[in-house]
């Protein structure tokens, strides 16, 4: 990981004597001995990371080496800083030190930057750390190809499930059984058993969704606030409507009881309370479960006996099993990468590290992950090797040693991208767009041909490859919500305190590192702020996750956060806060997160290197927009529900995602000079308003297009134009469909379209649709696909056709249909023979 941080101070160093040509020859010749030191120091950091291990002074060398990479980076920023507040270069070269701790004396910095180098270069000589090159095969590799999707994720969390077809059975027969009383279903067992895609399997299950019509999902965790569970519950029951909101954040822990029971007694409920540690978590929560005597369930997973045992003393209480041998190696070879690669010496292999795992499905599906990633008999070899050095008495292998494993393996890159899971609360799950914005605004994503948002998001497809990283949710065959693994989430906790990558502050920990980079605050984010050591804080991102933390303003811009380069508020300001204007001060700052805020100042101009702007207010909450976000010249992701309309758009040439502009802020623009918009949102569509000017995005892939309440599309023959589109949602209703449209469409959906023309004639012809969801889409009764229509289409989703009795399928029509979904069409009292052994999919599953 120290390679990480010393690439990335090269990298910043190399940029920065292109950008400031006229600096001063001294200073210039200064910083390239920087660099070449850095360089040299980076070719014995292997031999450094692997003797670390076992020795402290080594350990403590490869500190200092990042500390002296994060210093390297901040006083140049600095110098920029200042240098961009119009001082002049002399002043900023100059000793301007005084008094004020924001001042440096860049010439001093650097000669005492060059002093702790030539200290480490002694050390690393009386500790005998080598040169070691990397011979051919062993290296990870740095360069990480953009894993394109060629599959869907519907099955990804299916794997888990080898042998544990009979406990499925099993959990359900005892949910469905005719037992009015409200009961509790338990799960125990060790980490890594797979006791939560168990309890999702159930949750998603057909007979679940059809015997009860309320569900909500609730994780509790180590770290949990009563209040913020009851809310979620509530909220999944009743929406996120303002006026729910609204009345939720004014309630009291005992109205929020209150209010989710009177909210269940009337209904046959099923909530799955996820990761419980304490009784006493379960004893919070469940005098809000009211006993209706309708048969309302509740799954509990936890890891501790004694939890389970004692929830529900007349519940059915269920150990979650090790999977045997024979079920352990069918796991091993199902998420294998390329089963037909491994030859008879290397099953030997393979059978001998998955017989040492003891049936921990975790560990398995971790191994089964780096040997896909390991090519040859050596390679595997060495792996078994490395595993058996630390083999345990009981002769099975530590899991935590195949994990570690698995993470020393991945390219530095991937490293960093592993890491950042760790900052975020345990049990969360993660937007995907969010973690490749955060992976791009720290510079973990290199510059090249491709896009980095492709980069990215091959890099999360690497991870999920590798069994590092589990898929939470799939749209349009994309992963967009992910999550990692409790275990998996401690390892990079651990990895990046060792290195200071970042800390984390929150009940169990209110002592943070002000060496650490990035700080992740979880809990009492006030009195986080209060003790700060500001004499060496160089931080570089602070991300809160305090629901409780309400004031924006405490947060003191100027002084304590110039450097930073993240800047992810996930918290609650109450809907009426303001962004204050030092905002513009974070020269630095490459991604700004808000939530709940009403009004964002002029000052974010200023920032010029801003990224990605994100604010998060719900559907109903509009945020005003500043004319100077059109300043923001290198913005590429603007996701904002804005009120009023951004004069001057055009001018974000560099902008890839626009989501959240309504059509009045649209139908006046030129849009003409956005050549790098790929992924467009549109909502508040009027049937008065053309949408024509959407044909000038030549590069556009991606249309999400929502009408207003009652409201209709003009002409949609303008996506005829869009040449490079794949994906297009249309909701609202349609007068009439088209007949043209591009013939690069490959994911669709149609909702609530009013369509009185059966549109499966004119969809059929689409040459290169693999995805089609229908939703409230047609009003007619029947439905034909004729023969030769729907070539390539392999899911299709049929959703709330109230009218629909008839569908004919022509014989040769969607020869590569995979996947089915027919949810809320009562009238349709039977389909095609072909279709009776599709797979079904799941009612939660979004094409």
């Amino acid at each position: 990981m120290a390679d990480a941080f010393l690439s990335f101070a090269v990298q910043k160093l190399g940029d920065f004597l292109i950008q400031k040509v006229s600096l001063r020859k001294s200073l210039r010749d200064e910083i390239r001995w920087l660099i070449n030191e850095l360089l040299f120091i980076r070719s014995f950091l292997r031999d450094a990371e692997q003797k670390q291990c076992g020795d402290q002074r080594v350990q403590q060398w490869v500190f200092e080496i990042n500390s002296i990479a994060n210093d390297a980076v901040a006083i140049l920023e600095t110098y920029s800083f200042e240098a961009g507040k119009g001082a002049s270069r002399l002043k900023a070269c100059a000793c301007i030190c005084r008094k004020e701790k924001k001042f440096y004396n860049v010439a001093e910095e650097i000669q005492s930057l060059k002093q702790r180098i030539m200290d480490i270069s002694r050390k690393r000589e009386t500790y005998g750390i080598t040169n070691i090159n990397y011979n051919s095969g062993e290296r990870p590799s740095n360069q990480v190809t953009t894993l394109r999707r060629t599959t869907s994720y519907v099955d990804e969390q299916d794997y888990i499930f080898v042998g544990f077809q009979d406990v499925v059975q099993t959990l359900l027969a005892q949910l469905l059984k005719a037992e009015p009383r409200r009961s509790v279903l338990s799960i125990y067992g060790m980490g890594g058993l797979g006791k939560t895609t168990l309890a999702r399997k159930l949750y998603t299950s057909p007979d679940i969704l059809n015997s009860f019509p309320t569900r909500a999902w609730i994780c509790v965790s180590q770290e949990y606030n009563t209040m913020d569970l009851l809310r979620t519950i509530i909220k999944s029951i009743q929406g996120c409507a303002k006026e729910t909101l609204d009345l939720l954040e004014k309630m009291a822990e005992i109205d929020l009881e209150n209010h989710l029971r009177d909210l269940l007694k009337e209904c046959k409920y099923l909530v799955v309370v996820d990761d419980v540690w304490q009784r006493e978590a379960w004893e919070s929560l469940k005098r809000a479960f009211p006993d209706g005597k309708n048969g309302s369930r509740v799954i509990i997973t936890t890891r501790k006996e004694d939890v389970a045992e004692r929830v529900d003393h007349r519940g059915f209480v269920h150990k979650l099993r090790f999977l045997s041998q024979e079920e352990s190696w069918d796991l091993f070879r199902r998420k294998l990468l390329d089963v037909r690669a491994m030859v008879p010496e290397m099953e030997s292999l393979a059978k001998d590290m998955v017989e040492k795992c003891r049936g921990l499905p975790l560990a398995i599906v971790v191994l089964s992950g780096l040997l896909s990633h390991k090519k040859g008999l050596n390679q595997w070899q060495k792996v078994k090797d490395h595993l058996w050095k630390n083999i345990k008495e009981d002769k099975s292998i530590e899991i935590s040693n195949i994990l570690s494993l698995s993470y020393n393996d991945l390219s530095t890159a991937l490293k960093q991208c592993f890491l950042y899971f760790g900052i975020f609360p345990e049990d969360q799950v993660v937007k995907a767009d969010d973690i490749i914005r955060l992976w791009m605004a720290e510079g973990f994503i290199p510059r090249g041909e491709e896009r980095m948002e492709d980069v990215a998001d091959g890099f999360l497809n690497e991870l999920i490859r590798r069994s590092l990283v589990q898929v939470a949710k799939t749209f349009w065959e994309k992963v967009t919500d992910c999550r990692v693994h409790d275990l998996l989430r401690d390892l990079a906790i651990q990895k990046a305190l060792e290195v200071n990558f970042f800390d984390v502050y929150g009940p169990r920990s209110h002592s943070i590192s002000s060496l650490c980079i990035r700080h992740g605050i979880h809990s009492e984010g006030e009195r986080y702020l209060s003790s700060l050591d500001l004499s060496n804080l160089k931080l570089r991102s602070i991300m809160f996750f305090d629901p409780d933390f309400g004031k924006m303003s405490h947060i003191n811009l100027r002084s304590e956060f110039q450097h930073l380069y993240v800047l992810y508020l996930d918290t609650n300001f109450g809907y009426v806060s303001m962004v204050p204007d030092a905002i513009g001060s974070l020269y630095h700052l490459k991604l700004l997160r808000l939530r709940g805020i009403h009004d964002i100042p002029s000052s974010i101009g200023n920032l010029k290197n801003l990224q990605t702007l994100v604010v998060v207010n719900g559907y109903t909450f509009f945020c005003q927009l500043p004319c100077k976000t059109a300043d923001l010249i290198n913005l590429r992701h603007l996701v904002v529900q804005y009120s009023e309309p951004l004069k001057c758009i055009n001018k974000l040439t560099s902008l890839q995602v626009l989501d959240g502009v309504a059509c009045d802020q649209w139908k006046d623009v030129d849009p003409v000079d956005l050549v790098n918009l790929r992924e467009l949102s549109m909502d508040r569509i009027r049937s008065s308003y053309s949408l024509n000017n959407i044909s000038s995005l030549k590069n556009l892939s991606t249309l999400k297009l929502i009408c207003g309440e009652r409201q209709s599309f003009a002409s949609l023959e303008f996506v005829n134009c869009c040449e490079k589109l794949q994906k297009l949602w249309l909701q609202g209703r349609i007068e009439e469909l088209p007949h043209l449209f591009s013939n690069s469409i490959t994911m669709m959906v149609l909702s609530f379209s009013e369509l009185t023309e059966d549109p499966m004639p004119i969809l059929g012809r689409f040459p290169n649709l693999r995805n089609l969801k229908l939703d409230g889409a047609y009003e007619g009764k029947e439905i034909m696909c004729s023969d030769n229509s729907f070539s390539q289409l392999e899911f299709l989703h049929l959703r709330d056709l109230w009218k629909l009795e008839r569908w004919d399928l022509g014989t040769s029509a969607m020869p590569l249909i995979k996947g089915l979904g027919i949810h809320n069409c009562p009238n349709l009292k039977e389909i095609p023979e072909r279709m009776k052994d599709m797979e079904l999919l799941k009612r939660n599953y979004m094409l």
